[in-house]
């Protein structure tokens, strides 16, 4: 089949730690098991080696900057005059935005935008004269509304952009996304492991039973001081890390390839650390693995999210100051149980792929 016969897809993603690039790539993965023929454009300015770790086939790569996210030193720390200022230009300049997105779609015949949650998106989808699909749990209007000030008039703007979007895919732990005309709920997302576990354990030597092996994971953002002093309290526990600047310690398994990804390492992990964010938690819920949640404020989606993890999932919420001030005693302490006998639907990735497919073939 020639290019000019595929069907073509413009995938953009906030590029807002990882989270947002992740589960748009496992969606573009899934996208290609289920039609190999499908051209994927990925317009996102998070890393390639990022997306290639999900998304084994060929895709085009356009780093764009379609929208900011948060400004963050770190998973923790926000600078909010920094965000401000990037939305403004972002705002200031979206007519050029627009008019280069639209030419690069029709130059190459795109057929559908999915945005994972860029707002710019629905408004190059409108001009470019083709539907625009988006999926998330959180608007960044809900974000920014809620830091009041300057931050209101572009929420403002946001829910404008949001309101032009022809579907919503509305994944697990979501905020209601009332700006969306047209939803559609669906199951949670991510990718799956695809390595042997005993090759894993045995390339690694994790050789510590799955209740004392732990995964910290802070996202693309990372900590910037993880306290990892706190792992001589437990030599015979054993803790993996994708933190690149990680010390040599006896204990710590530091992962630098780029070919392996948190998901690939869960099912061996009897918790996991980590802050709150979607992507982590979604993931660590497909595979049922017990979440340790350092609680964040400041940022409307943690709430959402931690009662999701307090109903769902295993877990423990600690503080901040547990976590980077005590002895990390509550490694010692029983997970809690979810409050919730029901579970919440896993098959979100391929649902919307399914969707995408179809329509591409259709179309």
């Amino acid at each position: 089949m020639t290019n000019d016969q595929r069907p073509i897809i413009y995938i953009a993603a906030t590029n807002h730690g990882f989270g947002h690039a992740v589960r748009a790539a496992a969606v573009a993965a899934c996208l290609q098991q289920l039609d190999p023929e499908i051209l994927i454009i990925m317009a996102t300015t998070a890393p390639r080696w990022l997306l290639e770790s999900y998304i084994l086939g060929d895709f085009i790569y356009r780093p764009r900057p379609l929208d900011v996210g948060v400004v963050q030193p770190d998973s923790l720390t926000m600078d909010l005059d920094a965000t401000l200022e990037k939305l403004k230009h972002i705002r200031s300049s979206q007519n050029a935005t627009i008019a280069a997105e639209v030419s690069f779609l029709h130059l190459n015949r795109v057929q559908l935008i999915l945005a994972d949650l860029p707002p710019l998106a629905a408004l190059v989808a409108k001009a470019a004269g083709i539907p625009c699909w988006m999926l998330g749990n959180f608007g960044w209007d809900f974000i920014y509304r809620a830091w009041g000030g300057e931050f209101v008039e572009i929420a403002d703007w946001i829910g404008e952009c949001f309101s032009q979007c022809d579907r919503l895919f509305r994944l697990p732990l979501h905020e209601p996304m009332s700006a969306f005309p047209h939803i559609t709920d669906v199951g949670l997302t991510g990718g799956s492991p695809r390595h042997d576990f005993e090759k894993l354990r045995l390339q690694f030597q994790l050789t510590a039973p799955p209740e004392k092996t732990i995964l910290l994971t802070f996202g693309g953002l990372g900590l910037e001081k993880i306290p990892y002093s706190n792992l001589q309290h437990f030599p015979d526990w054993q803790f993996i890390t994708f933190d690149r600047q990680a010390p040599e310690l006896p204990n710590l398994i530091a992962i630098s390839d780029s070919f392996y990804r948190p998901v690939d390492f869960m099912p061996l992990c009897g918790r996991l650390i980590s802050k709150p964010g979607y992507s982590t938690f979604a993931e660590a819920l497909r595979w049922d693995v017990p979440i340790v949640s350092i609680a964040r404020e400041g940022f409307a989606e943690s709430p959402i999210l931690l009662n999701g993890l307090q109903e769902y999932a295993r877990h423990q919420i600690i503080t901040p100051a547990q976590f980077f001030d005590g002895d990390w005693d509550f490694l010692h302490q029983p997970l809690q149980p979810p409050r919730s006998t029901k579970t919440l639907a896993k098959d979100g990735t391929e649902a919307i792929a399914r969707t995408v497919t179809d329509f591409l073939r259709s179309s």
